[in-house]
């Protein structure tokens, strides 16, 4: 991360849940964190999926999903990411990426993507309560990082 203040202060504000300031750059400090927002972004892309997700284990492995959306199964990116993290024998999460062009106006931030409780359940059971989630747009700009309550 640079030293410029208005980066700074939007990697802040990202951190704490608070919207970005307009115009600031808003990216993660931590390069494994800008890895699987770019891997969640490149799977919605790929597959033309309304979500993308990824979450990265306790090992440092990651596992990328969108949305699967079947007439008998339906369930969020997030959910999916988790379940494949599970199915591959995870035990913990370090972070989850959730891309998205939805937007929730009560309280993620301005812009970011609304997470439903159930997407964060899924999340806290495997990563606990202080799991961070990034939410960002398609265009991969962090809009918020919230914690698995």
């Amino acid at each position: 991360m640079t030293d410029d203040p208005t980066t700074r202060r939007a990697g802040e504000a990202a951190a704490a849940g608070q919207p970005v300031p307009p115009g600031a750059p808003s990216e993660p400090a931590d390069p494994e964190d800008r890895k699987i927002i770019t891997l969640a972004r490149s799977a919605r892309a790929r597959n033309g999926t309304p979500e993308g997700a990824a979450v990265r284990d306790e090992t440092g492995r990651t596992y990328v999903a969108t949305t699967v959306a079947l007439d008998s199964l339906r369930l969020s990116a997030l959910r999916t990411a988790v379940a494949m993290a599970v199915a591959s024998g995870a035990r913990s999460l370090e972070a989850a990426a959730l891309v998205s062009d939805a937007s929730d106006a009560s309280g993620n931030g301005a812009g970011a993507p609304a997470v439903p409780s159930d997407d964060l359940a899924a999340v806290r059971d495997l990563g606990g309560p202080g799991t961070p989630v990034l939410l960002a747009g398609p265009d991969g700009r962090l809009r918020a990082t919230i914690t698995a309550t």
